[in-house]
């Protein structure tokens, strides 16, 4: 198990790379993380949703993504409330305070450990994640994710410690010291993360650790900040790339307070020929020759906010004057007429006017839609890959002509207004070559490059990170710690 001193440690990115380390060295490994909480979800191969993080972590081992990797799945809908999805399934909503409650918990930590039963006896080994800090001793009693959960498993725990966040000694030692005799002993080892610098200052430092901590340094792993692995979480959208880049085809995400899946958009952004940018700020659009809204947890909720900020009327404006406007699941339903939730499953909003670019109207409903999906893009020959997660139905006017065609039934995704508006429920839609090349061509200046291979180009991410973690983490030591059984 890597385990963490806090939050954004890199315990996700660490445990891909070692997926990728042991699938390289003959192993047959899988991701495991009890309980996660993300907005940034994917459909399993047989229509069940867990987080983005452990299908990435899968992807890298080589293997299928299954709801035992990541049994529960919290998605924050805002107000100090989430959406509780078990086994990949929605299992209603709940509030922080309830749902952290010992009582019931008993089921819950049956529901993880079966999971993880069920992974172990198909895999080995199991790369497991903790979740937040593991000296959060408020909640040990409640705890289904860390030391709890490594005791269920027998599990060595290496604790994953940021140095780049300052106060690395008092974390790790802290970390382990707050620890009961027991699950202390677990703790074998510790790998200090986003280190900057040069390496050769922090070797006294390192001995120092291993001194206080009782425990061996596996490694001082640096930034990497030209590795790029699929992010689960958001904070840093509003930092990428330049709002105006006057020879390339500039892209504007809006950045919704509950965004979920900017992963569509990673291919986008590594296309040599697109400027991809995320913002909140009406006037940063006029720059723009693309928006896009994005997919949400809280359609409503985001809707009210684009509206209440300006971005709504700014997003019209532009359509007026000519630029694309595209809306991914939520941000397709922002895009209609009207978005409803007669039976309250977002919350108190019962119904907001849409932007109206798009002749449709969507109902919010507690069924939620998750599957994976081939599709026809607008009639063309060449086939595309999604997913759907998403909970609403939406309504097209007669007259509207859809944008997709799912090949397993022939139903209809998505409305098409003209090639500079267009929706869809389909995520991942714009990993498609075909997608693309028609969302871009009109502001091309020039031949458009070579179509980007994008799962070439994630191959390629994955092994560049295990040679990364190869350099800087002892592996021998981290095998000996996992053979031995102690």
């Amino acid at each position: 198990m890597l385990a963490g001193t806090g939050s954004d440690v890199g315990k996700s990115l660490i445990a891909t790379g070692l997926c990728r380390i042991f699938r390289q060295d003959g192993y047959n490994p899988a991701p495991f993380k009890a309980q996660n909480m993300a907005l940034n979800s994917y459909a399993t191969p047989d229509g069940l949703e867990i987080g983005r993080a452990q299908a990435v972590q899968a992807e890298a081992a080589g293997i299928a993504c299954s709801t035992d990797m990541n049994p529960i799945l919290l998605k924050p809908s805002g107000e100090h409330t989430s959406q509780i999805v078990i086994n990949g399934r929605p299992a209603g909503n709940r509030d922080s305070y309830s749902y952290f409650r010992k009582e019931g918990r008993e089921e819950l930590r049956k529901v993880v450990h079966e999971a993880f039963d069920r992974l172990s006896h198909r895999f080995n080994p199991i790369v497991m994640e903790g979740a937040g800090s593991i000296s959060e001793i408020n909640l040990r009693d409640s705890d289904l994710v860390n030391m709890s959960m490594a005791g269920h498993a027998d599990a060595g725990v290496i604790l994953v410690a940021d140095i780049d966040r300052g106060g690395v000694f008092a974390s790790a030692y802290g970390s382990i010291m707050l620890q009961p005799e027991e699950d202390r002993r677990r703790i074998k080892g510790i790998i200090i993360n986003k280190f900057r610098g040069d390496l050769r200052l922090f070797e006294s430092g390192k001995r120092m650790m291993e001194e206080i901590c009782g425990v061996p340094v596996l490694g001082v792993v640096p930034y990497a900040g030209d590795i790029h692995i699929e992010e689960e979480d958001s904070v840093a959208l509003g930092l990428k790339a330049t709002k105006s880049a006057p020879d390339k085809v500039n892209v504007a995400v809006v950045l919704l307070r509950h965004i979920s899946n900017f992963t569509d958009f990673n291919v986008l952004e590594r296309n040599p020929d697109v400027n991809l940018f995320y913002t909140n700020n009406p006037a940063d659009l006029s720059s723009a020759d693309i928006i896009i809204l994005p997919g949400s947890k809280s359609t409503l909720s985001d809707l009210y906010e684009l509206r209440r900020s300006g971005l709504a009327q700014a997003i019209v404006r532009a359509r007026d004057n000519g630029k694309t406007v595209i809306g991914i699941c939520g941000g397709y339903q922002m895009m209609g007429i009207e978005v409803c939730d007669p039976d309250g499953v977002e919350g108190k909003l019962n119904s907001l006017p849409g932007l109206g670019l798009l002749p449709v109207k969507t109902v919010l409903t507690g069924t939620k839609v998750t599957r994976q999906v081939s599709f026809r893009f607008l009639g063309d020959e060449n086939l595309c890959n999604g997913y759907e997660i998403h909970m609403g139905r939406t309504e097209a006017d007669k007259t509207a002509t859809p944008l997709n065609t799912i090949c397993d039934d022939g139903t209809a995704d998505g409305c098409f207004a003209d090639n500079r508006c267009f929706g869809s429920y389909i995520h991942g839609l714009l990993d498609n070559a075909t997608v693309v090349s028609y969302l871009i061509s009109p502001y091309l200046k020039e031949e458009r490059s070579e179509n980007f291979d994008y799962a070439a180009f994630k191959e390629k991410q994955y092994d560049l990170l295990a040679e990364h973690l190869r350099r800087h983490i002892d592996i021998d030591t981290l095998y000996k710690i996992m053979m031995r059984h102690d």
